[in-house]
């Protein structure tokens, strides 16, 4: 049985294909991948898409949408592009650590609903639990202690109260800030402190009644299996202009089942 009161997502009616993408990054900087993404919501065939989070490389409040930048161009271009998939087939989405400001503006601009994390999908006598993943990273004490914060009212009124061209650039230096950190622990030899700890997950895939899970974040695309023998899918980060390009969807089936696909199968 799921916990009471963890939310659910239902397998669209008659659908045979859901797409679960995450860690898009989507930034001006990197019109490849943007121009990538794009294509595949304009040609993909799947029957409902969910979004575990990242799909920006950074949102600091819907107000960008109004704005007159690249970025703020972009944003439009994807809520524009979302809501044309939106029009015919469900589009969900949920908040991840870059774009967790995402709101009711933008999920009203592009159509989608906005996703509890974590959250089932039941796929027929299937139950998968979906989640962006880093929340399950409990290891890297120095970033839950900032997400604690940062998911709090008191801080995202501060913060959003603040000028957008401010926020942009607080934004940029807390991504250069976390760079810095995480090449530091590198040459320094430490503990890898960034996936998530596997325990941490199968109590939570016991706790909802799941019977695998799957969730971004970490970068580290694979099919592995929790402590308990369930599946665990990693989805990968997108990247048009590695070699070679990561471009990952997957894509479930009902009862289960699952592959990945370049986003352009």
């Amino acid at each position: 049985m799921a916990a009471a009161g963890l939310a659910a997502v239902a397998w669209p009616h008659g659908a045979h294909r859901l797409d679960c993408v995450s860690d898009v990054h989507l930034s001006a900087h990197d019109p490849a991948t943007a121009a990538a993404f794009l294509g595949y919501l304009r040609a993909a065939a799947f029957d409902a898409l969910c979004i575990l989070g990242d799909l920006f490389e950074v949102w600091v409040g819907d107000d960008l949408l109004q704005a007159d930048d690249p970025e703020a161009a972009l944003a439009r271009d994807v809520a524009a592009a979302l809501r044309a998939v939106a029009s015919s087939r469900p589009v969900y989405l949920m908040h991840g650590n870059r774009d967790f400001l995402l709101g009711p503006a933008f999920a009203a601009a592009s159509g989608a609903t906005l996703l509890a994390d974590p959250c089932l999908l039941d796929t027929g006598g299937w139950r998968w639990l979906l989640a962006h993943g880093d929340a399950w990273c409990v290891h890297d004490a120095d970033y839950q202690r900032f997400r604690a914060q940062a998911r709090s009212a008191a801080w995202q009124a501060d913060f959003a109260a603040r000028p957008l061209a401010e926020r942009q650039t607080l934004a940029r230096a807390l991504r250069a800030q976390s760079r810095a950190h995480q090449a530091q622990r590198v040459r320094a030899g430490m503990v890898d402190t960034g996936d998530v700890d596997a325990d941490t997950v199968e109590a939570a895939r016991q706790r909802h009644g799941a019977n695998g899970v799957i969730h971004g974040h970490t970068h580290r695309p694979a099919a592995h299996r929790l402590p308990g023998g369930a599946p665990r899918l990693v989805l990968s980060d997108w990247d048009a202009l590695a070699q070679p390009p990561r471009l990952q969807v997957l894509q479930l089936a009902p009862g289960g089942r699952w592959c990945v696909a370049p986003a352009n199968a």
